[in-house]
Order: structure tokens, then sequence, then C-alpha cells
């Protein structure tokens, strides 16, 4: 009996074993899952990291700096973009460039007006959410667009210096002689102000009518207002623009818009006030197109 029991003792501890190292191996199963779990969590943070830092806003990071968010409108294309508020248009030009490949150079960047470079978008004031509109094409388009643009220019140059002034003329003294109309806009002399938000108007055309100028920089437009109709020019289509400070008031301007490839395709307008004069010649022409 003694031995019996010996025996069945001993194969009691051998029929044991196996259920310990089970054990041993269950719980070291559910080590290699927990190391594999965290090993996936860490995994997944970095992947999910690779992906953060792989969005790109333009190119620059702006951490710690005070930004702006922006929608950057070109060529019937969206784009958003968060940049630092005291950037200036030359930084601002050159996130464009990182966003949709077009060189500063040849953008034409629309903000309440031609946008400038030296200044910050704090200084021009531009708030959160603020539609940028931007104009440009390639270089070779650009260079065949415009270089008749140019030779147009030099023409017309030359032939006013072998005319007579402007306010002298025969044309425009019948329209001069009327007056300063009494609801024209205010001028500032000796100051450069960007486009107003509303219309230029009060000023008289070559029958002498009223006239408003609006500038419809979403649609690249210029809309051109009478009493009787609105016409509404693509600034592309606007080959120069002519201008001439009025005898006996050098605080207000007559400027012509050229349509077409004579001086018959001149709009004439009269009482421009001179702080609006370079601004609307740089939102129609663009500063780029000169090269």
């Amino acid at each position: 009996m003694a031995s019996q029991d010996g025996n069945e003792a001993v194969v009691m501890e051998t029929e044991g074993s196996p259920k310990k190292e089970e054990s041993a191996g269950a719980n070291l199963g559910d080590e290699d899952a927990e190391a594999n779990e965290q090993s996936g969590q860490e995994d997944g943070g970095n992947s999910s990291s690779q992906c953060q830092a792989s969005v790109s806003n333009g190119g620059d990071t702006d951490d710690g700096k005070e930004t702006v968010d922006l929608k950057i409108i070109w060529n019937k294309n969206k784009y958003d973009l968060r940049i630092p508020l005291d950037a200036t248009g030359a930084s601002l030009k050159e996130r464009i460039h990182s966003l949709t490949g077009l060189p500063p150079s040849m953008q034409k960047v629309m903000y309440k007006g031609l946008l400038p470079e030296d200044k910050t978008l704090r200084e021009i004031k531009v708030t959160n959410g603020a539609k940028i509109m931007v104009v440009g094409s390639t270089i070779n388009d650009v260079l065949a667009v415009n270089t008749p643009k140019e030779v147009i220019q030099q023409e017309v140059k030359a032939e006013e210096n072998k005319k007579e002034p402007l306010c002298q003329q025969k044309q425009h003294r019948k329209v001069l002689d009327k007056g300063k109309p009494e609801d024209i806009m205010p001028s500032v002399k000796g100051t450069k102000e960007r486009l107003p938000t509303v219309p230029l108007s009060g000023m008289y055309n070559k029958s002498g009518g009223k006239v408003r100028l609006t500038f419809k920089l979403e649609q690249d437009q210029l809309w051109i207002g009478t009493k009787e109709r609105t016409e509404k020019l693509p600034m592309g289509s606007i080959k120069n623009v002519v201008t001439e400070p009025i005898e006996g008031h050098d605080d207000y301007y007559m400027m012509a818009f050229q349509l077409g490839p004579t001086e018959a395709s001149y709009y004439w307008v009269y009482w421009v006030p001179v702080q609006y004069v370079d601004a609307i010649k740089d939102t129609i022409l663009g500063k780029w197109q000169f090269f």
C-alpha cells in the first residue's frame, strides 16, 4: 500500500508539472501580447507623428507666433494658409509660391488693392479668414500677353511728349471747364492710399456725365458705372492707364483706360483724387508686368 501510495504520489506530481509549465507559458503569452500591444501603440504613435509632420502649411513653422488663417485664391483654386501676423507681403508671396508653384515675381497679390511687399499683415490690417486674391501665370504666358502692352505704353509716352498737355486740349477742356463736381470724393495731397472699400464716385466721363469706379478684386474686374449702364472690364483687357494732374487742381487727376490699340479706345475719367492714382495703376497693370 505504501508503495502504491508512493507511486500514486509520483504520478500526481508528474501530471501536475505540465500544468505549471502551461501556466508559465500562458503568462509568457500574456506578457508577449502586452509587449506587442505596447509596441503597436508606440508604432501607431510614431506613425501618427510622422503623418502630422508630413502636413505642410506653406513651408514654414509658426510655433509660438501670433498667426492668422487666410484663404488664398488663385486660378480658381483655393488654399488654406496659416501665417504669422507679423509676416511681410514678401514673406506671404514666398508661402504662396510653396503652395502654388507660382514664383513671387510673377504674383499680383491683392487685399483691398495691391498688397505691399514691405509691410506686415498686421500693418495692413489683414483679418482672420481674409480672402487673398492672387493673379499670375507662367513666364511665357506673361511675356506673350504683356510685351504688346509695354510697346503700347512706350508709344503712348512718346506721343504725349510731342503733344500739348492733356488739360489744354479742346476735348478735355469742355469737361474740365464745368469745374470740380460738388460731390467729388475729397483728395489728400502728398500721400498715397490703398483703394477704398467703397466705389470711387462723383467723377465725370468724357461726356460730362457722372461716373463711378468699382474694383472687383475677386473677379479681377473693373466696373465703370454711369446712370445708364455698368461696364464690367477684365483688368487684363486694359492695355494702359494714362494719367495727368488737372491744371490748377494738382490734387486731382484726369485718367484714361486704354481698351484697344488706338487713342479712340481711351475711356476718360476726370477728377480722380490724387491719393488713389498709384493704387489704381498698380491694381490694373500690376508691378510684376515690367521686366
